[in-house]
């Protein structure tokens, strides 16, 4: 491989001749061989966000000259576009304070700046990376508030419209099935009617309420660390910069972004990204839920419960034929135990920061956006995939409430709990149904038990 050498404060290395970054990148390439994770798209785009509009904010304070603002600004745009993804390349697995990554980011800009100047790729002359395109930043504070920025923005624009979605199919379910009455189960065992749409508007319910929990943990995240510079005291950081790059990037992002109330503890902890990742574990608790449920009510098609017909995508087997499986519940099921996991990373990373700096921003926002990206495609797929081709099985809801025993619970009021208790027992033991062991126990008579016998009167029909 052809390269060049650039220098650091450690001296000098060897870079691929064609890359945009520098000594430092291709430091931290070599010691942190360390699995095979790299940054995300959207953590990517937020710092070049973050360098694009620090660029054009020094520019205006007069601490760095409108040339070279100019070629920053251009490079930086490329960075937030993507053109420029296979330039990073440090791994996750990093110093705590993502500084590898932050250079990383400062060196491809000045590499490609540099090379729009005509001063060839790479390099320090134009554009410095630590003098230029990190002026009057530092690590500490633009990677957190690229943290902040990434998780934010992907909430909003992938997460909540996917979750959307999911809550829209359960309740479009709900209501074709509001008529249909079956019987229920608690401790998966018989219980009293309810309708399905009933059950499934309580599944919908879920979704909406965990979409409100991540809702509301979007505020914190829009409190951003920028200024702060190293520890939290603003040094190097000209008055007026974090401000006004906060209104830049206020508009590209449409978020409501402010600094952080106290600018030591957006830098020594990050409680608000350990609190979004706490909503995002209880929407995968919830999910779960949802899909087996799901699954459950679909078992079989003969020797399960039979009560739901879910849609065929694939065959299920390479040796029974003709076997389909819930595959998209099973999929929904199993990125809600990877975000359950990744909710305990966060908790530790969250919980081990040490003085003025919590250095496990890597692994956070690694976990977090892994997060919300699994549960958003896996949300809109269970949605699209297999909620809005259910159907009711009906005869085999029907024939599970025909032999229901806990219909006995509408007498109750009549007869009693132990002279129910012993109908529903008698029935059980002799085989009989719930009508004529009543009748055979003369507990009442035809009318009265006919009466009190119809399922569709022990349900109210809301939801």
């Amino acid at each position: 491989m052809d390269q060049r050498f650039e220098t650091d404060s450690l001296g000098r290395v060897a870079v691929p001749a064609t890359a945009y970054y520098g000594a430092q990148t291709a430091r931290a390439v070599a010691n942190f061989p360390i699995g095979g994770q790299r940054f995300p798209r959207p953590f990517i785009a937020a710092l070049g966000r973050i360098k694009e509009a620090a660029a054009a904010v020094n520019a205006e304070l007069g601490v760095l000259d409108a040339r070279r603002a100019g070629y920053i600004r251009r490079a930086a745009a490329e960075v937030v576009a993507g053109s420029l993804d296979a330039e990073f390349v440090v791994p996750i697995w990093q110093t705590g304070s993502g500084t590898q990554v932050n250079m990383n980011a400062n060196e491809v800009i000045a590499g490609r700046a540099n090379e729009m100047a005509d001063a060839g790729r790479g390099g320090k002359s134009p554009v410095h990376p630590n003098d230029h395109v990190n002026r009057s930043q530092s690590s500490n504070d633009v990677v957190p508030t690229a943290m902040h920025l990434a998780l934010g923005d992907e909430i909003q624009n992938r997460l909540l419209p996917a979750l959307d979605v999911l809550a829209g199919a359960l309740t479009e379910r709900a209501k074709a099935f509001a008529d249909i009455v079956k019987i229920g189960r608690t401790h998966l065992m018989d219980a009293v009617p309810l309708t399905l749409g009933q059950e499934f508007s309580g599944w919908a319910a879920q979704v909406e309420a965990a979409r409100a929990r991540i809702v509301a943990a979007v505020p914190g995240l829009c409190e951003l660390a920028l200024g702060g510079t190293a520890v939290g005291t603003g040094l190097n950081a000209p008055e007026g910069f974090a401000t006004r790059v906060l209104a830049r990037l206020e508009q590209s992002t449409g978020l409501p972004l402010r600094r952080a109330r106290n600018a030591f503890a957006a830098q020594g902890g990050h409680d608000a990204v350990v609190a979004a990742s706490g909503a995002l574990r209880d929407a995968a608790v919830a999910l779960a839920k949802v899909a087996n449920d799901i699954r459950l009510l679909g078992s079989g098609p003969r020797c399960g419960l039979g009560e739901l017909r879910l849609p065929a995508r694939e065959p299920g087997s390479s040796i029974m034929p003709g076997k389909v499986n819930p595959t998209q519940a099973e999929a929904l099921s199993m990125v809600c135990a990877r975000v359950m996991g990744n909710d305990v990373a966060v908790g530790f990373g969250g919980a081990h920061g040490h003085l003025e700096l919590n250095a496990y921003k890597p692994l956070l926002i690694h976990c977090t956006l892994e997060s919300v990206e699994l549960l958003a495609d896996a949300s809109r797929s269970f949605a699209e995939r297999c909620v809005a081709g259910i159907e009711a099985d009906r005869a085999g809801i029907e024939r599970h409430l025909e032999r229901s025993l806990m219909l006995v619970t509408n007498l109750t009021p009549v007869i009693g709990y132990d002279a129910a208790a012993k109908a529903a027992k008698k029935a059980l033991e002799e085989g009989l149904t719930l009508r004529e062991a009543v009748l055979a126990l003369e507990l009442m008579d035809a009318d009265a038990l006919d009466a009190h016998l119809r399922p569709e009167d022990m349900t109210d029909g809301r939801w």
